[in-house]
């Protein structure tokens, strides 16, 4: 009965190696890729008001090919499109970047190039510019297996995009809310909660505020019919600064009270509070 027991043991311990080496042969392995190669529609982009809705340029790349242990993959591969001046080595931080998925093209119109240039990246309108644009796959969710291509130039000269928010048609600015002096009262007091206009896009105001409280933009005082806060749900905002929007919600700032400076850049569609 021993013997037996002892040789029922080796058995199923053999068979458990050779289970081990089987499903250790059965792993599938990443192999490798190539890097996508890059092409595009055009090396100079002509920009000018009135033609936003042409074509710009359409950038082109190839699949990476990847390869594994069984063959040649057939994940979906994912594609991050980046763009920045040259000289810049893509580590601006207003570079431009989005993701393509399975995709092998991108066309862009030329309004929505200019927009890039001159809302996202910030860039100076009326001068040109050499811009170098790459793509990168990656396979699922993660940097996993990423490859990069190398980067194509092309020259283009942005010019001023229109503002990302609706300009305040009353040329005016007011600060309301519970943050303010004035509190939640409208019309509210002025000069003291009237922005100062720097230029057609961009206003200004220093002011004490009450800290953690609210507070919204008008454009005209003494009339709710008409507002700017920020982009998402009331007070659910970055208090140091976050995204405008026409009927937006109230817009929450910092804990501490203080002397603030508040910038309103309908340009770029963005508020800042700043302690000074």
């Amino acid at each position: 009965m021993k013997k037996y027991f002892g040789f029922l043991v080796y058995t199923l311990v053999v068979i458990a190696t050779l289970a081990s080496c089987k499903k250790e042969e059965n792993k599938v392995y990443l192999e490798g890729g190539t890097a996508p190669v890059l092409t595009a529609s055009a090396t100079t982009v002509s920009l000018s008001p009135g033609t936003e809705e042409e074509t710009a340029i359409t950038l082109n790349w190839t699949n990476p090919a990847y390869m594994f242990t069984t063959g040649i993959s057939s994940h979906d591969v994912n594609y991050t499109i980046e763009m920045d001046t040259l000289g810049a080595n893509f580590s601006s931080k207003n570079k431009y970047v989005t993701t393509v998925a399975k995709e092998l093209s991108k066309t862009y119109k030329k309004g929505e190039l200019n927009n890039i240039m001159g809302n996202t990246m910030q860039v100076q309108t009326g001068r040109q510019y050499t811009f170098e644009v790459r793509v990168s796959s990656t396979l699922g969710s993660s940097d996993a297996a990423k490859l990069t291509s190398t980067p194509f130039k092309f020259t283009a000269t942005p010019f001023t995009p229109p503002p990302k928010v609706t300009l305040p048609s009353s040329g005016k600015l007011y600060l309301v809310g519970d943050a303010s002096p004035g509190g939640w009262a409208n019309p509210v007091p002025t000069p003291s909660q009237e922005f100062t206009k720097v230029s057609n896009t961009l206003y200004e105001i220093t002011i004490n505020l009450s800290g953690g409280k609210s507070l919204l933009f008008l454009p005209v005082n003494g009339d709710w019919g008409d507002k700017y806060g920020w982009s998402g749900s009331n007070n659910n905002n970055n208090p140091d600064g976050d995204n405008l929007a026409r009927g937006g919600g109230d817009i929450k700032v910092p804990a501490a009270s203080g002397t603030y400076k508040i910038r309103v850049d309908f340009q770029l569609g963005r508020f800042t509070i700043t302690k000074i």
